[in-house]
């Protein structure tokens, strides 16, 4: 088990933290499976003994990284997605995310969709972590689409619940084109054919044969 933060000195969280967050870098740019237990001691400038005191093992670090991931990632799609409650706001959404990996030259993707790629399929409590923290996610995206559908932005036979995980997969499928293509329009095309679909749920164009699905 990790020694948790919360039973920490100042410094102690402090040393935690830089461990956690070189691990992440380390783990997000050379793979998990790559990143040894020593790399991570010299790159954060710590001991064995000092590195163990917090983290039981790599598996603990694992989590942490993960951990750490979910809060940042969340904590930035919570920008937009806090105020999700009209089409204008979804649009925000999806320029904030476009105008991000233009900004990093379309490198390094989803932290959590690069976690998932490695980790799904040998590392069941990871998977289970990561399936977690998309789940929350995918809630934000659900909660700001019920919330225009309550304001009439959307008729009532909308789902929520699909549109969101469409949105989610739009957005996981377009990061990851665009990191392999280092081009921005994966994610476009993804994410403006999505909120397209969704649109065909306003109560404008419902009926008119616009609707696709």
């Amino acid at each position: 088990m990790a020694t948790e933060p919360a039973r920490l000195t100042a410094k102690g969280r402090a040393t935690r933290d830089r461990i956690v967050g070189v691990a992440s870098e380390l783990m997000l740019t050379q793979g998990v499976a790559r990143t040894t237990i020593e790399d991570i001691q010299r790159e954060a400038s710590v001991s064995a003994s000092q590195l163990y005191h917090y983290f039981a093992d790599k598996h603990a670090l694992v989590h942490a990284v993960i951990e750490r991931q979910t809060t940042d990632v969340l904590g930035f799609q919570r920008l937009a997605l806090d105020r999700l409650d009209s089409f204008a706001a979804l649009q925000e959404w999806r320029d904030m995310a476009v105008a991000v990996m233009e900004q990093r030259n379309c490198t390094g993707g989803c932290p959590l969709g690069t976690l998932a790629s490695e980790l799904a399929e040998t590392d069941p409590a990871a998977r289970d972590e990561l399936a977690t923290s998309f789940g929350r996610w995918e809630k934000l995206l659900r909660d700001g689409l019920a919330a225009m559908r309550t304001r009439g932005e959307l008729v009532p036979e909308a789902d929520p619940d699909r549109l969101a995980l469409a949105l989610l997969a739009a957005v996981q499928g377009g990061l990851l084109l665009s990191q392999t293509r280092r081009d921005s329009l994966p994610l476009e095309v993804a994410l403006d054919t999505s909120i397209a679909y969704v649109r065909t749920f306003a109560p404008s164009n419902w009926g008119s044969g616009q609707r696709v699905g």
